[in-house]
């Protein structure tokens, strides 16, 4: 995992907006998060987290097959934020490509990588999230600024033989673009054109309907979470360790207690990082095991939901 050095914490945030660092976390569970320097784009963060999950995994950047980047804040609209990486790292070997289902796109990428060791066409897939949603919240917009963070997070996948199925068992995703209204970044280029005298700038902003938004993602992924534990003969007893996406602690506590799982197998850092959306996921994971919290045969769950509406789930063997 990679994140920038700034802090910016609620104190900091009750000078700049009618906010306090009580409502805050109270409403969130937020104290803090980090935010990229100018120099700091989501290609640079996830370089640097693509090079920690290689050295961790005692593998070079030529041995990478393929690296996927989960972002909704790319470099540029193209080429994909994953190619820069691949000239950061020097993986010359790879394909390297895109997925973008913003706060979901771990799991979504997850699933790609999962299919495409299982198939045997690829040995190494590196996957990475990465995000820079500083550089698109409005930070005159209270309800959505104090949310947002940046960093990035990286993990290895690598074929191999074993007497029993261990690694990811399974991935389940879903989406519903009749709800792609609860969050989202209105402003388009494909639709709307470029006209650098009419751009909004609040346009490319993140706009969310935190009510609706809270209600439909506590039931989605306690529901997709069910259904992949399910579908791998588990149930929620099983489960050593739920590293779900941080986007609110209410959330995180709500969809714990639908499942039955109780708050000490649950893993949270929301407090430090706010929501890193596709980034959330693999930081998480990575501070959960370097505090060891993770240990082999464990029963991973990851569940996820982001705007679309996008959700999803995985279940993981260590």
């Amino acid at each position: 995992m990679y994140v920038p050095e700034k802090v910016l914490t609620n104190a900091e945030l009750e000078k700049r907006i009618d906010t306090s660092d009580e409502w805050i976390l109270t409403r969130t569970g937020i104290s803090e998060r980090r935010i990229a320097r100018k120099d700091e784009s989501s290609s640079v963060l996830g370089a640097h987290a693509a090079r920690a999950a290689l050295a961790d995994a005692g593998l070079s950047p030529s041995d990478v097959d393929v690296i996927i980047v989960c972002t909704s804040t790319p470099d540029v609209l193209f080429p994909a934020t994953a190619c820069f990486v691949q000239r950061e790292i020097g993986a010359n070997n790879a394909a390297a490509f895109d997925v973008s289902a913003v706060c979901s796109g771990f799991v979504y990428g997850l699933s790609i990588a999962e299919q495409y060791i299982k198939s045997g066409r690829y040995r190494h897939v590196l996957l990475i999230g990465a995000e820079v949603n500083s550089r698109i919240v409005d930070w005159e917009d209270r309800s959505t600024c104090i949310l947002f963070g940046d960093g990035a997070g990286a993990v290895v996948l690598s074929r191999e033989e074993a007497d029993r199925p261990r690694g990811v068992l399974s991935t389940h995703i879903y989406s519903d673009g009749t709800l792609s209204d609860l969050i989202r970044v209105p402003g388009g280029i494909g639709r709307d054109g470029f006209s650098g005298g009419a751009i909004d700038p609040r346009q490319y902003c993140i706009h969310m309907m935190g009510n609706q938004t809270f209600k439909v993602a506590v039931k989605r992924m306690a529901d997709v979470s069910q259904e992949a534990l399910a579908f791998n003969g588990l149930s929620t007893e099983d489960v050593s360790l739920m590293v779900p996406h941080q986007a609110n602690q209410r959330i995180i506590d709500a969809v714990g207690e639908r499942l039955g799982v109780p708050g000490d197998k649950v893993y949270v850092n929301i407090n430090k990082y706010g929501n890193t959306s596709a980034a959330s996921i693999p930081i998480a994971l990575c501070e959960a095991r370097e505090a060891g919290r993770v240990h082999p045969e464990d029963v991973l769950l990851l569940g996820v939901v982001g705007a679309g509406l996008t959700w999803g789930a995985a279940v993981i063997r260590w």
